[in-house]
Formats: structure tokens, C-alpha cells, sequence
């Protein structure tokens, strides 16, 4: 299967399912009193219902069971990260009806992350493959729910990053990552400008986890290594940069780094700037800027995808500091 051949209707089908599920999930979300209260820990300023990522949740079960059916040769390898996706989603759907403790969230993210890990080996991954496989599953179902805050954020982001993976995947994944990118695109007008449900922990969880899965599958297309890596982890590193100097902060700064929070850049912004979309398209043309950055370093020597990964993370960091200086210090 070739995602250059993907028949249209295979993209629209999955278009209707994010589009019709969402609004499914918000009539739900609204009949059993699932909202998101404002507070000072959060950065919207109504209630508005969660739990509108189960749309993405559908539509990528049907596309485990359609490339499991289509590609029987790696089945089981599909199935199992279907298996880890469903776990996830399912601790999420818990936790958007009743708060769990994050331990035991972070008990199933590892399970399901041991999954990915296990189909990485399956599938001719090397021991750095799948020990990268378990880590990155395990810091981005929990980067995308940290990074889950303002309208349209985490699921934008998601929908550019896949569409990366799915232009340097191949086979199976290529079908898997346009599925992703497009029930996405189906469950943003219900989130962005103007969100009129969030995604919950269902939803942020598991973008996070199948963005992980194919950052697998495009770093083992092309060839695997070091190399391969650098070149895969420029999508996501928007979000990491913030993510992680925000985490770094708290732990240094001995907070309860896992309960929300609005210290991360993008919050102090949306509230500075009292417009979410404005946030939101800022950082999808700095996420649009490092997808660049890959495809022009994709036919490049090692040393210059490194060095490119390099670069980015030097100037986000920089950037991050700037800008949390500049939001702290000029209310």
C-alpha cells in the first residue's frame, strides 16, 4: 500500500468520523455533566465538555482492523500497537469521568508504550529502536496532555506532525498516519478557533501515543540509526521544548509537576495575549518550520540532520527563555 494511492475516500471517510463523532461525544459530554470548569489552573473561561478525542479513537481502530485485514504478513505488530492504543485511551476515558491518581495512568502508558516497544522488535527494530520506541510512547501521550490547554493546540499540532510522518512513512504507516491527520482535521472545527469541546484525556493521550508509533515506523523507513532519529524527532520539537524546560522549571523549583499548571509558554501567552487562536497558529507555523526542516535535510549526510536537530533545540530553548522572561517580567 502506497499513501500516494490512497483512494480519496479512505481520507473523507475518516474526515466524517472525526467530524460526526465529535459531536457525538459533545451531546454525551453535555447529557452526563462532563466539563471542564474554568479556575485559575485552567486557561479557558467557560465550562466546556471533554472527551471529544473518542472520535479519534474510532477512527483509528477501524484503521488497526483495516491494515491488519490488508496486511496480514505484519498483523500482529499492528494489532499490538492497536492493543497499546486502546489502553491509553481507555485510562484516559476513565480519568475524564473521575480523576485517577497519576500513578496509575503512568502504570497503563508504560504497558502500552512495552506494546510499541515489542511491535518495534517484531517488526526488524535493533535494541536502540525499540528502547526508543518504549521512551518517546511514554513522553508524548504525557507531553500532548500537558501540552492539551488552549483551543486547538495539541490537536493541530498532532495533525501537522502526522502529516510529516505520513510523507516519510511507507506502507502500512503511511495509511495509518493520513487516517490520523485526517479525523483530526474532522475534530477541529469543533475545537478551534473557538473550542466548543476539548479532547480530554481520551483524546491528547492517545494523538500522543500514535504519534509516537509512527515516529517509529518513519524512523525505521529510513534506515533506522542515529541519523534517522535526528531526522524524525524535528516534527515534535516544538512541543518537546516547551514541555520539557516548563517540567525542568517545576522540578527544580520542587512543584507538583504532574497537577495542572499555566506556567507552560504557550498558556502565559494565550492569557497575555487574550486570544487562543493567535497562540495556536504560532505555533503551528513554528511546527510548519521544522517539518521544512526535515525535508530539507532528508537526502543530507548524518552530521547535518544531527546538526539540524541541533540547531532547532538551541534556538527553541532560547526562544522559550525569551519568551517566559518576557511574559513574566511585562504582565
Amino acid at each position: 500500500m502506497d499513501a500516494g494511492h490512497a483512494p480519496l475516500a479512505w481520507v473523507l471517510a475518516h474526515v466524517v468520523i472525526g467530524f460526526a463523532g465529535t459531536w457525538l461525544a459533545r451531546w454525551y459530554a453535555v447529557r452526563r455533566n462532563l466539563l471542564d470548569q474554568p479556575g485559575d489552573r485552567r486557561s479557558h473561561a467557560v465550562a466546556t465538555p471533554r472527551g471529544g478525542g473518542i472520535s479519534i479513537v474510532a477512527s483509528m481502530v477501524l484503521t488497526f482492523a483495516f491494515l491488519a485485514w490488508m496486511a496480514p504478513s505484519v498483523a500482529w505488530p499492528i494489532l499490538s500497537i492497536g492493543v497499546g492504543m486502546l489502553l491509553v485511551a481507555a485510562i484516559g476515558w476513565i480519568d475524564d469521568h473521575r480523576q485517577l491518581s497519576p500513578w496509575s495512568r503512568l502504570c497503563i502508558h508504560a504497558l502500552a508504550s512495552g506494546l510499541l516497544a515489542w511491535a518495534t522488535r517484531a517488526s526488524g527494530g535493533d535494541a536502540m529502536d525499540v528502547v526508543l520506541a518504549f521512551a518517546m510512547a511514554l513522553v508524548l501521550i504525557n507531553v500532548w496532555n500537558f501540552m492539551d490547554g488552549i483551543d486547538g493546540l495539541a490537536a493541530s499540532q498532532a495533525a501537522i506532525v502526522a502529516g510529516g510522518y505520513a510523507w516519510l512513512s511507507t506502507g502500512a504507516a503511511s495509511w495509518m498516519a493520513l487516517a490520523l491527520l485526517a479525523v483530526i482535521c474532522g475534530f477541529l472545527p469543533h475545537n478551534f478557533p473557538k473550542a466548543r469541546i476539548f479532547l480530554g484525556d481520551v483524546g491528547s493521550g492517545t494523538l500522543g501515543y500514535m504519534l509516537a508509533a509512527l515516529m517509529v515506523a518513519a524512523a525505521m523507513a529510513d534506515g533506522g540509526g542515529p541519523s534517522a532519529w535526528a531526522l524524525v524527532l524535528l516534527p515534535v520539537s516544538v512541543f518537546l521544548i516547551d514541555a520539557s524546560l516548563t517540567l525542568g522549571m517545576r522540578i527544580l523549583r520542587r512543584e507538583a509537576w504532574w497537577t495542572p499548571h499555566v506556567q507552560h509558554a504557550y498558556q502565559r501567552w494565550a492569557k497575555r495575549a487574550g486570544s487562543h487562536p493567535r497562540v495556536t497558529l504560532a505555533y503551528a507555523l513554528a511546527t510548519s518550520g521544522t517539518l521544512l526542516a526535515m525535508v530539507c535535510v532528508h537526502s543530507s549526510p548524518a552530521t547535518h540532520r544531527i546538526a539540524m536537530l541541533g540547531a532547532i533545540w538551541l534556538a527553541g530553548g532560547v526562544g522559550w527563555c525569551w519568551l517566559q522572561r518576557r511574559l513574566i517580567h511585562n504582565p
